[in-house]
Parts: C-alpha cells; structure tokens; sequence
C-alpha cells in the first residue's frame, strides 16, 4: 500500500470519526430518554468506535514515519498494535453488552418505542455513511475499525426492528435478547481480527500466502537449483516479508542478479514487498546441520 493510500483512508477516518462522535451524543440522549438497553448498548460501543478511530488514525500516522537507526522498520507494528487492543476493547464492551441484556431479560423496564425507532433510524444512516467511507480496505487495521462500525449498523438495525416490536406489541423483552444477539456477533467478529493480529505479531507466515506456491514460484526461476532458510511474515496487514537462501550454481554475477530481480518480482504477488535473497552455490553448513537434526532426532 502506498503512502497515497494510507492518506486517502486517514482523510475517510476524520471522517468517519465526526461523524460516529456526534450519533454517539446523539444516542446516549436517546438512550437516557427512551429507556432503551439497546440504543444504550449501542451508544457504548459507538463509544469503543470513537476509540477505535483514534487508535487507527494514530497507528497509521505513526506508520507514514520515516525508519530511523533505532527503528529499522519504521512504525508499520502500530497498526497491528492498534488493531489487537481495538479486537480486546470490542470483546470487552461485547461482554458488558450480554451482562446488561441478561439483567434486563430478568427484570424488564419500560421502554419508549416511538423514540427509540426515530433514534435508531438516525444511527443507522450515519452508520452507513460510515461504512461507505471505510469499505474495501485490505489494512488490518482499518479493517478492525470498518468491523466497528459494521457491527454499529448491524445494531441499528436490530434496534429499529425491536423498536417496532416493542410499539406494536408492547413486549419490552425483545430489547435485551436483540441486544444479546448483537453482541455475540460482535465477538465473533473481534475474535477473529484478533487472531489476525496474533498471526502477525508472533511472525507466524500470513494467512492469504500459500507457502508451497512461494517456493515453488522461486524455485522455477531458471538457474534456481532450490531454496531453504525461508522465513516467511507480515510486517504490517499490508507488507509482507520474506528472507531465502537460494540455491544456484550460476557464477555470472550479472545472471545471478537477474534472477534475483526475477525472483523479487514474482514475490510481489503475495504482498512480499521486501526480500533479502542470499545466494550460495553450495549447500551452507547449518542447512545441513538442521536437516541432519531432523532425520537423526537421537
């Protein structure tokens, strides 16, 4: 991802961010007013939105920095960063969520149907415009930001029909268990950016990359006898990172650079946008001591 990029989502996320903020004021009242769990559930995890807005602004601002001697890589971690404490903070508001519901489900309170719908009606339409500016974004961390906002309007329209429910029939019970539902949907979705986050930090190989096919891409350049010693990780959701020994027994520094320019295009594919390819044209010593260990365990 370009720098261009990452400033046109920035601009969206300002956005996005004035926008969540001034529906967040705008539900609590509603909430407070109406005497809906929904609208009030919503409104705290409108709150964890704003939260999450900032984080993400702030990770990928720190990411448009320039490497440094102390820090080689940059700040591209940020976003990650970010995006895990986003997953943990949308669990966490998840599970007071369910908590309130199974308080309200034990012991209904009355709520204003009519106000409620019109509340709900105004957040679902900001909701949408939110999502609108956020779609489409491979970065992770924007990612967990469009989830945000994604289980938001999810919401509002759990709350809009529970609204009508509530008018039409009187049955307040449909406040808490539509805000349960929403809950255990937004856990799931955290769950699973969290587990993307996990992947990256700990320099797992990425989730979208086939390995087998990486090796075999760079084995079928021509004059490539094999490669080992790779090791395979995503810098950020958007830069993947690769570092190989590559196998070869040409000695024409001229065709080995050729290959290598090869081998560094056909990684472009898998997002691996940086790649320290070291060549040898004999098996290097600790290759073999590794392999040695792995038939010999004894």
């Amino acid at each position: 991802m370009t720098h261009d990029t990452v400033r046109d989502y920035r601009k969206s996320m300002k956005i996005a961010l004035v926008i969540t903020l001034i529906f967040l004021l705008v539900e609590i009242a509603g909430g407070l007013l109406s005497g809906s769990l929904a609208l009030i559930s919503d409104a705290g995890h409108m709150f964890s939105d704003v939260l999450s807005l900032l984080l993400s602004l702030g990770a990928m601002t720190l990411a448009l920095q320039l490497p440094t001697k102390e820090r080689t890589y940059g700040y591209h971690r940020g976003e990650i960063f970010a995006a895990f404490i986003n997953s943990l903070l949308l669990i966490g508001v998840s599970t007071g969520i369910l908590w309130e519901a199974y308080q309200r489900a034990v012991n209904p309170a009355p709520v204003q149907g009519g106000l409620m719908f019109i509340v709900a009606c105004i957040g679902l339409v900001a909701n949408l415009g939110v999502v609108i500016l956020l779609h489409g974004s491979h970065n992770l961390n924007v990612r967990s930001a469009f989830l945000h906002v994604l289980g938001d309007t999810i919401s509002s329209v759990a709350v809009i029909a529970a609204a009508a429910w509530i008018t039409f029939t009187g049955q307040v019970i449909a406040d808490p268990i539509l805000s349960g539902i929403i809950a255990i949907l937004i856990v799931i979705s955290s769950v699973r950016i969290l587990r993307e986050t996990i992947t990256i930090l700990l320099q797992f190989t990425p989730q979208s990359v086939d390995f087998d096919a990486v090796i075999a891409d760079m084995t079928s350049v021509k004059g490539v006898d094999g490669v080992h010693h790779v090791h395979l990780w995503s810098l950020c959701s958007d830069i993947n990172v690769l570092d190989a020994h590559v196998y070869s027994c040409e000695r024409d520094a001229e065709k080995i650079e050729q290959m290598k320019q090869e081998i560094k295009e056909r990684l472009k594919k898998y997002r691996i946008l940086h790649s320290t390819l070291e060549f040898e044209c004999e098996e290097c010593k600790d290759c073999a001591i590794v392999q040695h260990i792995k038939e010999h365990p004894g």
